[in-house]
């Protein structure tokens, strides 16, 4: 599906196409929008819509949704080093120049906490954005001050967090995720996220959901184990963060980002009162929030 009034063009990456769409004039500061889980590109289009009015914006299907390519195996195609070269393909594609304003939702976010914390992207990042999506090192971080302290409280918001975490085990299954996505859930999905996220049925999401969710199961996979076990400890962002909380997250706890500020140089919180698919029912609170914290930090 092609975003209305969007500039297509295609980034080559480690063998994969990454299918990058553009919206508003080319030579204002840019702003990268990086979709999440189980999502294409256009879970942005309100979003995107309402910044290309002042900003230069991009998005692009991750590697495996949407119209992008999938890593041949899948197996081991989808680690946030892979994200990483993939972001900044896109980066010296659509912003040789100037560094660039990210804004990450779910997954996005995940893969954007890299983006803002690893040596590699300094000098390509000037603010970061996220909501909905920890980083997995400071969430291993935040599990092992929780079980060595051990109080009420820790265990209260280690079997929280556990409890909403219930999918991130389901995806790790074998063929059963893969299974599900192609058939009964991949159907319905979108009729469950009108019912229970109150998401408007605007053409979201795409045809391509069953395939993207399927092949982003692989993010889990390739990652979380991993990340949480053995957290970076150099984890630093080097670029201001805004953090956006949806205070009705039915996946993530807010207290995940208790200590956030001892792992970033300038930080931003704001809570919205919503749940967590906000870029398809806020958008407009959004893009107020993103243009406010990118023009502070242009």
């Amino acid at each position: 599906m092609k975003l209305r009034g969007a500039r297509e063009r295609w980034v080559s990456t480690g063998g994969i196409e990454l299918c990058v769409a553009e919206l508003g004039d080319r030579s204002r500061p840019t702003i990268v929008l990086v979709h999440g889980y189980p999502d294409s590109k256009e879970v942005w289009s309100r979003v995107a819509d309402r910044l290309a009015e002042r900003w230069h914006v991009v998005l692009y299907d991750v590697r495996g949704h949407g119209r992008s390519t999938a890593p041949r195996p899948l197996r081991g195609g989808f680690t946030l080093e892979k994200l990483t070269d993939d972001f900044l393909a896109v980066v010296d594609a659509v912003s040789p120049d100037r560094p660039v304003h990210v804004v990450g939702h779910d997954w996005g976010s995940v893969q954007a906490w890299e983006f803002a914390t690893v040596e590699r992207t300094k000098g390509r990042v000037a603010s970061f954005t996220s909501m909905s999506g920890p980083g997995l090192d400071h969430f291993g971080h935040w599990i092992r001050r929780r079980a060595s302290r051990r109080t009420a409280r820790d265990v209260r918001e280690l079997a929280g967090q556990g409890a909403k975490s219930w999918y991130v085990y389901a995806l790790h299954t074998p063929v059963l995720p893969e299974l599900a996505w192609r058939g009964p859930l991949g159907r319905h999905w979108p009729r469950l996220l009108r019912r229970m996220e109150k998401v408007p049925a605007d053409g979201y999401p795409t045809s391509s959901l069953p395939r993207d969710a399927a092949h982003g199961a692989w993010l889990y996979r390739d990652n979380v184990r991993t990340r949480l076990r053995r957290p970076r400890r150099d984890a630093h962002a080097h670029v201001p963060v805004q953090l956006i909380t949806p205070t009705g997250d039915a996946f993530l706890s807010p207290s995940l980002y208790d200590e956030l500020e001892s792992w970033v140089p300038t930080l931003v919180r704001r809570s919205l009162p919503a749940k967590h698919w906000v870029p398809r029912t806020r958008p407009d609170q959004l893009a107020s929030w993103i243009t406010e914290f990118a023009g502070a930090n242009a």
